[in-house]
């Protein structure tokens, strides 16, 4: 497995990461604004060399959004990486091994803290700049079209861990 300075990358080329989808108490979603440009996506990023997944999620939470553990409740990920190609125009091609796509494990959290406790300049290298709660479906639809099928594939595989039950026929 090759080593870049910000994440792994396996044989076929694709980086390990860790998607982040974090939700409030009326099952909305956190969506946001990538810094300087219009597109809008849920918080995500590389798992570093001596990392697992679960810590990747906390350092990206805490640098992407301010929020720490206690901000959160995790209530689970997919069971198996997900995976989407970059088209050509955004692969780095000076970068070895080549990146072709990113593989993910995707993490949903139920966000227990004050919307206070969002901190987009937490990094010295904002993210993003700016963020709002939304519909569970919407990143779907507005998400850049290349990771459509990935988020997709996570929001319906983690949707069941959100719902509540129905209460008990009487």
């Amino acid at each position: 497995m090759g080593v870049l300075a910000d994440g792994l990358i396996d044989a076929q080329g694709f980086r390990a990461n860790v998607g982040i989808i974090l939700a409030d108490s009326h099952l909305r979603l956190f969506w946001a604004r990538r810094a300087g440009q219009r597109g809008w996506q849920f918080p995500q990023g590389g798992i570093q060399a001596g990392e697992n997944p679960e810590q990747a999620l906390f350092r990206e939470l805490t640098e992407e959004v301010g929020l720490r553990p206690e901000h959160v409740q995790l209530l689970g990920s997919t069971r198996q990486w997900l995976r989407y190609r970059l088209p050509p125009r955004y692969q780095r091609r000076d970068s070895l091994p080549l990146c072709i796509g990113q593989k993910q494990l995707w993490f949903l959290l139920r966000f227990t803290g004050a919307e206070s406790d969002v901190r987009l300049d937490a990094s010295s290298t904002p993210e993003f700049d700016a963020w709002r709660w939304v519909d569970y479906w919407h990143p779907v639809d507005e998400v850049i079209f290349f990771k459509r099928g990935v988020y997709r594939q996570a929001l319906a595989e983690l949707e069941c861990l959100i719902l509540e039950p129905a209460p008990p026929a009487v």
